[in-house]
């Protein structure tokens, strides 16, 4: 800025010495309270319920917070939180899937019949059960698309009608036992990442948000947009890093991070990435956000709906196939009980919301370690399971409410 330079030319200057200003850490702060001002929340209570939850438990059981109660928290959480990332996916076009227990639970009898039943081996059992799942998400669309048929009345025919051809599979050997010994029950029980090998995740991980940060970064200063500078970059870079690595260095302790929630947490990474910088995420975002206005720009809502139910289904089997061999057995009642209603919420805990367009795929994540942690800490504390259902359904209450009111929030601050 010059002396000599007009007072357009000034003002111009100084504008975007603000912006820039903003660019840093405190503009990434203030970017953050604007938006929680404005009813956009995203998963500032999600992580403020897990602090307070955590520390309540903590109190009440110093085992809770343990590295080898964490291990098993962590494990306990990859098997519904994959049926919970489908979840999000029909949630944010504005759908709901009540039968993805029941789709699990048929896969998970699929591949036992399959590979302990016929002899098959493994990956093609589970290949079946796979493609299986998305053949029913596939069969939900196209109902859905064809004759306008409510996504809750499809999903809960899904659901009793799966559960009885998950019985008819199952016949009358009832339960079927998996081999301790193969490579599907090691991978979701004995299988955990070396030391070495997860502070190597840890490194890549805060790579790789450098990365994409930086270029998303640079696409904006090319557009003439405001962007993150460098130096937010490294700092929210390196603060990913010392987490991560206290984290590792914690459950490194006893059995360290299992291969399983490994796999969960690349899903959800795989899912980010879809719906934050594809065409088909701001797609689903749109559909979510106002299906009328995304068809009159041009968007195939059809196809949209459609890869949401078929992601979902998919995610549902693939979830079952993991919880099977999480418990080494199959049986009536795999996929039933609360798997359904916790896959569900925890999407909903996650910050996902329930009119659409709104959410992330960390929502899943988060929302099934919040579950997680009910139930644990629950079990640590000797309570009865009655507790556990009461305390979850209060939670779930109070998401829905916060969603509310935020949307209300968004409408109102939008209006004015």
């Amino acid at each position: 800025m010059k002396l000599t330079d007009s007072p357009e030319a000034v003002a111009t200057d100084l504008q975007d010495e603000r912006l820039q200003a903003r660019a840093g850490l405190r503009g990434g702060l203030t970017t953050v309270i604007d938006r929680a001002r404005g009813g956009d929340l995203g998963m500032i209570p999600v992580v403020v319920g897990l602090v307070v939850i955590w520390t309540v438990l903590q109190i009440l059981n110093p085992v809770f917070l343990s590295s080898a109660n964490l291990v098993n928290l962590a494990m306990e959480s990859a098997a519904v939180g994959v049926i919970a990332l489908g979840i999000v996916c029909v949630l944010l076009v504005g759908e709901i899937d009540l039968s993805v227990g029941s789709v699990s639970g048929l896969s998970a009898a699929v591949v036992a019949v399959l590979f302990v039943g016929q002899g098959l081996p493994a990956w093609i059992a589970i290949a079946v059960a796979v493609v299986m799942g998305m053949a029913i998400g596939y069969l939900y669309s196209q109902i859905y698309n064809r004759f306008g048929v409510p996504s809750f009345v499809i999903s809960l025919a899904g659901l009793l009608a799966f559960l009885g051809l998950q019985l008819y599979v199952l016949g009358s050997r009832g339960s079927i036992n998996l081999p301790f010994d193969s490579g599907l029950v090691t991978f979701a029980q004995f299988a955990f990442v070396p030391p070495w090998l997860s502070y190597v995740f840890a490194v890549v991980a805060a790579g790789a948000l450098f990365a994409s940060g930086f270029f998303h970064a640079r696409d904006r200063r090319n557009a003439g947009l405001s962007a993150s500078s460098l130096t937010a970059l490294l700092a929210r870079s390196g603060a990913l890093l010392v987490v991560l690595g206290f984290v590792l260095w914690y459950l490194n302790q006893t059995r360290g991070l299992g291969w399983m929630f490994v796999f969960f947490v690349a899903l959800v990474l795989i899912m980010h990435y879809l719906l934050s910088r594809t065409k088909w995420g701001r797609a689903v975002y749109a559909v979510g956000g106002n299906v009328e206005a995304a068809r009159r720009a041009g968007i195939n809502v059809k196809a949209v709906y459609s890869s949401a139910f078929v992601l979902c289904c998919t995610l549902a089997a693939i979830g079952g196939i993991l919880a099977a061999a999480r418990l080494a057995a199959v049986n009536p009642s795999s996929g039933g009980g609360d798997i359904n209603l916790n896959a569900i919420a925890a999407a909903v805990i996650g910050g996902t919301s329930l009119f659409g367009g709104r959410g992330t795929a960390f929502g899943a994540l988060l929302g099934i370690i919040v579950i997680q942690s009910i139930s644990s800490g629950l079990t640590l504390l000797n309570l009865d399971s009655s507790i556990r259902f009461v305390v979850t359904g209060g939670v779930l209450l109070l998401a829905v409410i916060v969603d509310s009111v935020s949307r209300r929030s968004r409408t109102s601050h939008g209006r004015a």
